[in-house]
């Protein structure tokens, strides 16, 4: 018949062995505990009140150099720190241990036996006995160099992104020095002084990172009539600032040979589009004028390709926009549609030209537009005013637009001397 159990010669963990096993892991775990300590992965160091050493670990001991008997009854902690973690032991280490009991993760360095230093951080308690009185103080340190390497590696890094922020800082500064220049370059350095007219223009730049596309001109014909022009190229950047020049020097050619705005716009209409044929469509908006002068003022001939209507404040305080019908976007069609139409100036009458960037401003969250009538208002309440005048208050207007001025914005306001001084608005 088979039976369970132990029988009494069969091996067994009576109450014998279990003593014995008892015996045996705690005499493992003592020496286990002594080999921790010894061992351990932190530098152990106990120290009587005045700082002499009574006890360190193995591991304290390899990081320095030091044999045991050199540094037991011999040293004292802080003849293991560099000058400066002495000064910093004596004047806050030491006081605040004394007032706190203990004092964690504290940055020192260790002076090894062969002179290196080496990072610690230190966490130091007070040990006391029953009656509450200091007996000795226990130290640990961890081993910091590879957070010093850390430390150094983000501030390397730190330093690296800070450079590298000024250097974009300065090529952003460079950029915008070229654009400005090339920017200036499309426009005029300054307008003529045309005999019995004032003239006046202001560009704004939306954003100095990028070319505008706006542009403006007063030049002579050469028998005593003048071209002007305004207009706004599509697009932003080299390749708007590229249709710009074109634009520019074309009006400029055509006008001396053709005495038609017309013909002028026409002219214009067929170099951009045959230049830019294909995918890569450019196209502008532009008004073309010709002022012919006679004795009390000039005869204006112009017409628009695309572009807001001219406004006209008159000498009596009236305003009105000037309308350019039939006027399609130059260079966008092989034969486009132009008309010119008349108006005179006379002492006291003033022309604004403007790009879309003005009526089309933001003026509040809800995204709505400044708008034709809005500029209306605000010249019926200028008018009548010099072309200096006009300008500067435009100029105002735009700068109160703030974050809502999106837009690169032109404005070229020619007129006629009053006879009567027109008195400046305040």
């Amino acid at each position: 018949m088979c039976t369970t159990g132990q029988g009494p010669n069969d091996p067994g963990t009576g109450p014998g062995d279990e003593m014995s096993f008892e015996a045996s892991f705690s005499a493992l775990l003592e020496d286990d505990v002594d080999d921790l300590y010894e061992n351990a992965p932190y530098g152990y160091v106990s120290t009587l009140l005045d700082g002499k050493i009574a006890k360190a670990n193995t591991t304290l001991l390899t990081w320095l150099g030091h044999r045991r008997e050199e540094m037991v009854g011999r040293m004292r902690f802080t003849d293991l720190l560099t000058v400066g973690g002495k000064l910093y032991h004596e004047t806050h280490f030491a006081p605040l241990l004394r007032m706190q009991g203990e004092i964690n993760g504290i940055a020192l360095e260790l002076k090894a036996a062969d002179g290196t230093r080496l990072p610690v951080l230190v966490t130091s308690t007070m040990k006391t006995g029953a009656d509450g009185e200091p007996l000795l103080i226990r130290t640990t340190l961890v081993d910091a160099r590879d957070r010093r390497a850390y430390e150094r590696e983000l501030l390397r890094a730190r330093q690296e992104a800070e450079a590298a922020r000024e250097q974009a800082e300065r090529d952003r500064t460079r950029l915008q020095s070229v654009l400005a220049t090339l920017q200036q370059s499309l426009l005029p350095p300054s307008l003529p002084a045309v005999p019995g007219l004032d003239a006046a223009a202001h560009y704004h730049t939306a954003s100095p990172d990028h070319l505008g596309g706006d542009f403006y001109d007063l030049f002579t014909l050469g028998d005593g009539r003048w071209g002007f022009f305004l207009g706004d190229v599509c697009g932003k950047g080299p390749e708007a600032a590229a249709v710009t020049s074109l634009t520019r020097y074309t009006l400029r050619a055509a006008a001396l040979h053709n005495a038609d705005p017309v013909a002028v716009l026409g002219i214009l209409n067929t170099t951009l589009h045959e230049k830019y044929t294909g995918g890569d469509a450019r196209y502008c908006t532009v008004i073309f004028g010709i002022l012919t002068p006679r004795s009390d003022g000039f005869d204006v001939s112009l017409a628009s390709g695309g572009h807001p209507p001219v406004l006209v404040m008159r000498a009596d305080g009236t305003v009105g926009y000037l309308p350019t019908p039939g006027g399609c976007l130059v260079g966008a069609l092989p034969e486009a549609r132009f008309t010119a139409v008349t108006t005179a100036l006379e002492p006291g009458d003033t022309l604004l030209l403007y790009t879309d960037g003005l009526t089309e401003a933001r003026t509040g969250d809800d995204g709505g537009r400044y708008g034709d009538d809005a500029l209306h208002v605000f010249a019926t309440h200028l008018a009548p005013a010099t072309p200096i005048a006009a300008i500067t208050a435009v100029t105002e207007l735009l700068h109160g637009f703030g974050d809502g001025l999106d837009d690169d914005t032109a404005v070229l306001s020619l007129g006629v001397p009053s006879v009567t001084p027109v008195e400046e608005p305040s």
